[in-house]
C-alpha cells in the first residue's frame, strides 16, 4: 500500500481526544481507585442494601451489635457498632482485668500492608478511661505488622474523633490482612463502647486527603487522558427517582455523607464525591465533563413535565457549587467553606445518561419532548458559555438541537467496529459527538446483553477498538473525545468484565489489559490537524489497513494504522509532503499472540502485547517503508516537522 500524506486540506481536531470515564461499578470506586481500606466503615445502608456488620469481626471475645442510637454520630450515619465486653465481664473487675477487646475489619477482600505511613481515624462514644490501640495484622497467623497507641479515652453521650498515623515496621507477605481497633476491657465503665466511621488510608495520589489509590491512579495517568466524564454512567440515574446520585450528599465531611444504594448491586459510601472528582481532574489536568441528573431512573420512572422544576434547579445548583463566586453565590460559598475558595472551570455539562435506554419508549420520549429542552434552555440562560451534551446521539434516533452535542456508547463485536469505520465520516459539524463509553465487549457472533461478554479484553477485540478510534480521529473536528468504559474492575467482585485495568487489594495483581496498551499508544501521539492521504488509483483506501494521518502540536507528522482481516503482513510505503530522503521517524508497532483471543491474565502476570519501536529513515523520494503484521496497531511519528508544520519536533529519536 503506497500512501502520500498531503500538507494541507485537513481539519483542526478536538483538544480532548482521549479521556476517562468513571462511575462506581465493579468496586472501581469503593474498594478500587478510592483509596479507603476499610470496608463498611460507617455501616451505611439503604432500603435495597440494609445496614449490616459485613467485614467486621470481634476481637478478644467481644460481641458486636449494630445499633441505631438515640444520639448517632450524624443524621447521615444513624447506625454504629456496639462492642461489648465478654459476657462474664461487667466492666471493671477481675473478669476483664488485663483483657483487650475490640473489632477487626477485613478490608475490601484484604489489605495491602507496606512500610509506609497510613492515616486513620475513628469516632467513639461511651465512658472509657484509657488509651486505644490500632494495628495491622495478618488475618491468617495474627502476626502484627504495625501498631500505634491512640491516646485518650471517651465520654458517654458524646462522640469523640480519634486520629492517628500508623507506620508498619515490616511488609506483610500477602494482602490477607486486617485492621484492628482495641482497648482495655476494664476501662469501659458500662461494659461496651460504640464506634462509627472507622477509616484508614494508605498514601494517596498527589497526597490528597480522602484521595485516590496511587497504583490505579497511575494506570490512568499513563494513558495521558485529557478529560474526565463523571459520575457516569448508570450511577448518575440511580435505581429509582429517590435514589439518584445526589451530588449535595457527596460533599462535605464524611460523617455527613449518607451513601447511596448503588446501581451495581452494592451500597456505596459516596466517599468519592463531587469534590473528589474535581480534585481528580485537577491532579491529572483533565477537562471535567460533568453529568447532571435529568429526571430518569433505571427502573424506567421519570419526572413529569409539571415537576421538572426541582430537577432543573438541582442541576443548576450543582454547577453553581463548582463555578460560583465564593462571595456572591449561595453554593459558591458552600464550596469555599469546604476548602475550595477558587471556582472551578466547567466547559462541558452532559444532561442525563443514556436517556434513550431506560423506560423505553416513554422515558426517551420524555427526554426528547421536554426534559432535555427544558434543561438545555435553563443552562443556556444561566451558563451560556457552558457547552451542553445530550445523553443520546443522532445514532440513537434523536435530533440533537443546534448548539448541543450528542453522546454515543458503542459496545460491539470486533467485526461491528470495523464495519462501521466510515460511520462518522457523514457527521456534520452540527452533530458534534462525544464517545462517552466504548469497548469491544463480545466475540464476533455473540450478543453482550445475552451474557456473551468476554472474561477480559482480548487482542483481536483491542485491535478493532484501534480501528474505531482511528475512525474518530479521522473526524476529529466532529468528535469531542473518546473513552473506554468501564475503566476499572475488582477481581473479587464485578458486574462488567471488560475493563482497561483489573485490580485487587494486592497491587501486584493490578493488570493493564490489551485494550489499555492500544488506547495508550494512540493517546501518546496526538494529532492536532488531520491531513488528507492519497492512495494509488484502483487500490482500496482501507481494509485490511485502516489509518489516519496528521500533524502534532509541534508540527511533526503522525501516521496511525491498524491491520485487521489480513492473512499476511502489509508492506507500506508512506510519504509526507515536504519530507525528503533521509528524514527520520520512530515507528512503534503493537502485536499480540497468535491466538487473537489471547488476553493479559492478572493471575499469571503474562502480558501478551509486544511493543517494538524502530528508528527508520526515509528512502528514495522521501518514502518511509515498513511492514505491518496482521492484527497489529502502529504509530509512526517523524522527528522533524512536515510541510506546513511549526518547526522542529521533539528530537531525532532513538532506535531500539
Amino acid at each position: 500500500i503506497d500512501l502520500f500524506v498531503k500538507s494541507s486540506g485537513g481539519n483542526k481536531t478536538t483538544d480532548i481526544m482521549y479521556g476517562l470515564m468513571h462511575e462506581d461499578i465493579n468496586n472501581s470506586g469503593d474498594g478500587g481507585i478510592y483509596a479507603e481500606l476499610i470496608s463498611n466503615r460507617a455501616f451505611q445502608g439503604s432500603e435495597k442494601f440494609p445496614s449490616n456488620l459485613d467485614n467486621w469481626s470481634p476481637v478478644g471475645g467481644a460481641t458486636l451489635t449494630l445499633q441505631k442510637l438515640a444520639k448517632p454520630l450524624s443524621s447521615a450515619l444513624p447506625y454504629s457498632v456496639n462492642v461489648a465486653n465478654p459476657k462474664e465481664g461487667k466492666g471493671k473487675g477481675k473478669d476483664t482485668k488485663g483483657k483487650k477487646v475490640g473489632l477487626a475489619n477485613a478490608g475490601f477482600w484484604g489489605m495491602d500492608v507496606k512500610r509506609q505511613k497510613y492515616t486513620g481515624s475513628f469516632h467513639v462514644t461511651g465512658e472509657y478511661k484509657g488509651d486505644f490501640e490500632v494495628s495491622l495484622r495478618s488475618a491468617i497467623t495474627g502476626e502484627t505488622f504495625g501498631k500505634k497507641v491512640v491516646k485518650g479515652g471517651s465520654k458517654k453521650g458524646k462522640w469523640t474523633e480519634k486520629e492517628f498515623e500508623l507506620v508498619p515496621f515490616k511488609d506483610a507477605p500477602n494482602s490477607n490482612n486486617t485492621f484492628v481497633v482495641q482497648w482495655d476491657a476494664e476501662g469501659a465503665k458500662d461494659g461496651s463502647l460504640d464506634l462509627n466511621l472507622i477509616s484508614l488510608f494508605p498514601p494517596t495520589f498527589k497526597g490528597r486527603k480522602n484521595g485516590l489509590r496511587i497504583d490505579l491512579a497511575q494506570t490512568m495517568v499513563e494513558l495521558k487522558p485529557t478529560f474526565l466524564r463523571f459520575p457516569g454512567g448508570n450511577m448518575l440515574e440511580g435505581n429509582t427517582l429517590d435514589t439518584w446520585w445526589k451530588w449535595y450528599e457527596t460533599i462535605g465531611p464524611l460523617k455527613d455523607r449518607p451513601g447511596m444504594a448503588g446501581v451495581w448491586e452494592y451500597q456505596q459510601t459516596l466517599g468519592l464525591g463531587l469534590v473528589e472528582y474535581m480534585e481528580w481532574a485537577d491532579d491529572m489536568n483533565l477537562e471535567p465533563i460533568v453529568g447532571v441528573f435529568a429526571g430518569l431512573a433505571l427502573d424506567g420512572s421519570f419526572v413529569p413535565e409539571s415537576e421538572m422544576g426541582w430537577v432543573i434547579q438541582q442541576a443548576l445548583d450543582e454547577i453553581e457549587f463548582l463555578t460560583g463566586d465564593a462571595k456572591t453565590t449561595k453554593w459558591g460559598a458552600v464550596r469555599a467553606k469546604l476548602g475550595h475558595p477558587k471556582p472551578w472551570k466547567v466547559k462541558w455539562v452532559e444532561i442525563g445518561n443514556e436517556d434513550w435506554l431506560a423506560g423505553r419508549p416513554a422515558g426517551f420520549e420524555s427526554y426528547i419532548n421536554y426534559r432535555f429542552p427544558m434543561m438545555m434552555k435553563a443552562f443556556n440562560e444561566k451558563y451560556p458559555d457552558i457547552k451542553i451534551i445530550a445523553s443520546p446521539s443522532i445514532f440513537d434516533n434523536m435530533t440533537i438541537p443546534a448548539g448541543a452535542a450528542g453522546d454515543h456508547h458503542p459496545y460491539l463485536t470486533p467485526d461491528e467496529f470495523v464495519e462501521r469505520f466510515a460511520k462518522f465520516d457523514n457527521l456534520s459539524k452540527d452533530n458534534v459527538t462525544l464517545i462517552g463509553e466504548a469497548a469491544s465487549t463480545h466475540p464476533n457472533g455473540g450478543i453482550a446483553w445475552e451474557g456473551d461478554l468476554m472474561p477480559l479484553p482480548w487482542w483481536g477485540g483491542s485491535v478493532a477498538e484501534a480501528i474505531f478510534l482511528i475512525s474518530t480521529e479521522r473526524n476529529g473536528d466532529k468528535i469531542i473525545g473518546a473513552t473506554y468504559a468501564p475503566g476499572l474492575r475488582s477481581l473479587d467482585r464485578w458486574q462488567w468484565s471488560m475493563t482497561w485495568v483489573q485490580h485487587a487489594a494486592d497491587p501486584a495483581l493490578t493488570t493493564r489489559s490489551t485494550s489499555w496498551y492500544v488506547w495508550r499508544i494512540l493517546a501518546h501521539h496526538i494529532i492536532r490537524e488531520t491531513l488528507p492521504v492519497d492512495a494509488p488509483a484502483g487500490k482500496p483506501n482501507f481494509d485490511p489497513l485502516f489509518y489516519v494521518a496528521g500533524k502534532s502540536e509541534s508540527g511533526t507528522g503522525i501516521f496511525k494504522a491498524a491491520v485487521y482481516n489480513s492473512t499476511e503482513s502489509i508492506p507500506v510505503s508512506l510519504k509526507f509532503d515536504g519530507l525528503n530522503e533521509g528524514a527520520v521517524a520512530n515507528l512503534t508497532v503493537l502485536t499480540g499472540p497468535e491466538d487473537p483471543y489471547g488476553y493479559n491474565d492478572p493471575f499469571t502476570g503474562i502480558n501478551v502485547v509486544k511493543e517494538k519501536t524502530t528508528f527508520i529513515k526515509a528512502g528514495k523520494g522521501g518514502k518511509f517503508t515498513f511492514t505491518l503484521p496482521g492484527l497489529s496497531v502502529a504509530v509512526l511519528e517523524t522527528a522533524d516537522a512536515v510541510k506546513g508544520g511549526k518547526g522542529k519536533g521533539k528530537g531525532k529519536g532513538k532506535g531500539n
